[in-house]
């Protein structure tokens, strides 16, 4: 076998939002990347984030809630011998309001980006990383407790989080870092507006307000840092740090209570 001698960063829904602010933050930090795979549906998008980065780039449209797909990345990732310093799962999205206005597709394609390709292109990238590389999977302070008007998503987040703290202790013995990162509403990204997109006009849940919103660019700097000091956890902000620290120790009933009154 040929000695892999190109050291990749792919980032999973690079078109934009987070996985686009890692890219410009890798492509302008001292990280020893040869190459950034961007990955996303979008291709003109991928272009466009291209175009910005100075170092080399490849561009990687495909949809990832299709398997046929997930075999092409890794033959794609077989075939260039690359590998991956960095992998971070960025592809996700939600849907706000109740199950009667978020249909089962719309549940069931979130499943599928923000559960099964994670855990799917996860487990395709540790064939192609050696010790000292890192993973960050994407998650949301969301995952730390129920939140009706958001149920899949943050059922999905939940998950997400459960996995990358589990895969995170299988790889100690590999020496390959895991961090889940766990932000709390980001304001400058497509999230909010997309999950907004689907709100019925006599929907019974609505989510009216995103206090004490964080920006991208914050979000991704405190992640890229906890990434590189081997922690479990980014927590970027007052609320996301609050939320890890604080909801455990109350009780649910009386939090989801208290959500309650900030959704119609």
């Amino acid at each position: 076998m040929r000695r892999r001698t190109k050291r990749i960063a792919l980032i999973t829904g690079a078109s934009s939002g987070l996985g686009a602010e890692f890219a410009r933050q890798i492509d302008q930090s001292e990280e020893r990347i040869d190459e950034i795979w961007l990955l996303a549906r979008r291709e003109d998008r991928l272009r466009e984030v291209a175009q910005s980065l100075k170092k080399a780039c490849r561009l990687v449209p495909m949809d990832l809630t299709k398997e046929e797909n997930l075999d092409a990345l890794e033959m794609m990732l077989a075939a260039d011998q690359v590998r991956i310093g960095l992998l971070i799962n960025c592809a996700g999205f939600g849907k706000i309001g109740s199950y009667a206005s978020v249909d089962r597709h719309q549940a069931a394609r979130m499943i599928d980006l923000n559960c099964k390709a994670a855990v799917a292109v996860s487990q395709l990238a540790l064939d192609f990383m050696e010790e000292g590389d890192r993973i960050l999977e994407i998650v949301s302070a969301s995952a730390f407790l129920p939140l009706p008007g958001l149920n899949v998503y943050a059922a999905s987040k939940a998950f997400l989080y459960a996995y990358a703290r589990a895969l995170r202790k299988e790889l100690e013995p590999r020496h390959i870092a895991v961090t889940a990162v766990c932000p709390y509403w980001i304001k400058d990204t497509e999230f909010i507006d997309g999950a907004k997109s689907t709100e019925s006009p006599d929907s019974d849940l609505v989510i009216r307000s995103f206090p004490m919103s964080s920006r991208a660019r914050r979000v991704v700097r405190d992640a890229l840092w906890a990434s590189r000091k081997g922690l479990a956890l980014s927590c970027s902000g007052l609320p996301a740090t609050m939320m890890h620290l604080l909801l455990p120790l109350l009780p649910t009933e009386a939090v989801l209570n208290l959500w309650m009154k900030t959704v119609k």
